[in-house]
């Protein structure tokens, strides 16, 4: 059996009625099953993780889109995390017999499918990219809504690859293809978002730290919040990323107050660390990838 999974962000995590229409179109494609919906008000965005055949999970991607781009408009839009459009971001991953070719295959179509259907421009990125300087999600997604809605008009990259080359009120999507990614939060016991943001500088790879780590600093829940992405956890694990966060908070005489996982993991993700070491304050078994693999053998 092949498995695709598709981690879909979208700007929208206040209207729990929207987010509810999003979940319910993905979840009624046959073939899919969603491992879970999670939604932030401070960053005012919601992650849909779900998993299944292959051509199933590009129609249950086209499904949220679909309802995403008509209820939501990006004009009104307020959250703290960097967006471009309504449908943020669609990332097709392999997860069982399934090559990171075949997954190129399937953002590169369900982009052409998007941008004639939905009218909205379409930015494939990652291993799916067509344009060099699209290939960092970061470059796509850098000034946000707001600076795309005015660059894309004039031939400035980024450019989309599918789709009108303006924004309405539904904005842009980045489609991409990319290997499992660990997405993993820590909050400080401070209010003060000045040391998250000098600790996620400190460590994130852009900028000489850590290899693998992507990094911000947010306001969230009334803490300080470093938010992670770790691109090859085999190259930096949860518990050498938590580590150093903690090092570094103390430097400012911080502590670590918890930290959470969005979305899902592999087992082999902690590297000999306990969710307890990492003060996971989320973590089950229904948060580790296996779970999921091993119901559908």
């Amino acid at each position: 059996m092949k498995i695709v999974e598709c981690v879909a962000n979208f700007s929208e995590g206040r209207r729990a009625e929207i987010v509810a229409e999003i979940v319910g179109a993905i979840a009624g494609v046959s073939g899919v099953e969603v491992l879970g919906a999670e939604s932030d008000v401070d960053h005012n965005r919601s992650v849909v993780t779900f998993a299944g055949a292959p051509r199933a999970v590009v129609e249950a991607a086209f499904a949220g889109i679909e309802i995403a781009t008509a209820k939501i408009d990006m004009n009104e839009h307020r959250g703290q995390h960097p967006r471009i459009g309504a449908a943020d971001l669609i990332p097709f991953a392999p997860l069982r017999n399934v090559t990171m070719a075949e997954c190129v295959d399937l953002a590169r179509s369900l982009g052409a499918r998007v941008g004639e259907a939905l009218r909205l421009p379409v930015f494939l990125y990652g291993e799916a990219a067509l344009q060099a300087e699209n290939r960092e999600l970061s470059a796509i997604r850098r000034g946000g809504y707001e600076s795309l809605r005015q660059s894309i008009k004039t031939g400035v990259a980024p450019q989309p690859d599918f789709g009108p080359r303006f924004l309405s009120s539904a904005g842009g999507t980045a489609i991409g293809a990319r290997e499992i990614l660990i997405a993993f939060n820590v909050y400080l016991a401070t209010s003060n978002v000045s040391i998250a943001k000098a600790i996620a500088r400190a460590i994130r790879q852009s900028s000489g730290g850590m290899p693998g780590v992507q990094a911000l600093g947010f306001f969230v829940q009334g803490k300080a919040q470093v938010s992670m992405n770790l691109t090859d956890y085999r190259v930096t694990s949860m518990g050498a990323a938590f580590e150093r966060i903690r090092q570094l908070a103390a430097e400012y005489g911080v502590g670590i107050d918890h930290s959470e996982i969005i979305g899902l993991i592999p087992r082999a993700a902690l590297a000999g660390s306990s969710a307890a070491d990492l003060q996971i304050h989320n973590f089950g078994p229904e948060r580790v990838l296996e779970s999921f693999l091993d119901k559908a053998r």
